[in-house]
């Protein structure tokens, strides 16, 4: 059984026969699926809703790329997991290149197509909670005074304490004071991951590797 017991899989393809498989199999391990016969019909549809796209490369209309460049243009678009026949390599590569989480190629070998299924829904879970962390931490800095943020800004920047408290015509303490309040608010234990916090926010641009 599944481990996503509420999520919702998006089935993309004109082949009618096909698409009743997939749900099928999708069903049998617990997912709820809702099929599309084209990628017009998909993009109508509240695609945040969905946890993952299994999405057909070739369909009339729409080819599965073109669906996919239109979802990566929303936010909280789901993972996309391309289903390929054979000769469609190199369109899934291009697939992967734009964002997509895997390809299964025709016919499927159906506990590969279940775990490709299982680790978008992983991958999507993760996004969603990392985003979630991060909304809530640029809610804790908007919370900040715009001393505390100039601060953190600075922090961040390398600078010293004194060399702040120059920049700001403040003394050492007060630059002190405010970034001990301002570590607090955003639940920084430390000034590396102040800094760290501080690149999540894009106040400083994270170092090169």
């Amino acid at each position: 059984m599944t481990d996503h017991p509420n999520a919702c899989i998006a089935i993309v393809d004109d082949d009618d026969a096909l698409r009743e498989s997939l749900a099928w199999l999708l069903d049998s391990v617990g997912l709820a699926t809702h099929a599309f016969a084209d990628g017009e019909a998909f993009l109508l549809a509240d695609t945040a809703a969905f946890d993952a796209v299994l999405l057909d490369v070739r369909m009339p209309g729409l080819s599965g790329l073109q669906v996919q460049q239109r979802l990566n243009e929303r936010d909280d678009a789901p993972p996309v997991i391309f289903m390929t026949g054979h000769g469609d390599v190199p369109m899934a590569v291009a697939a992967l290149k734009a964002g997509a989480l895997d390809f299964v190629e025709k016919p499927f070998n159906h506990q590969q197509l279940i775990d490709t299924v299982q680790r978008a829904l992983l991958d999507h879970q993760q996004q969603r909670q990392q985003r979630a962390r991060l909304d809530a931490l640029e809610a804790r800095y908007a919370a900040l005074r715009p001393k505390e943020q100039q601060i953190l800004v600075h922090v961040a920047e390398g600078m010293t304490s004194r060399e702040i408290a120059e920049h700001l015509a403040i003394s050492a303490k007060t630059v002190e004071i405010y970034r001990l309040r301002a570590m607090k608010a955003l639940g920084a234990s430390s000034l590396a991951e102040l800094v760290r916090l501080c690149v999540a926010l894009e106040l400083v641009e994270a170092l090169p590797d």
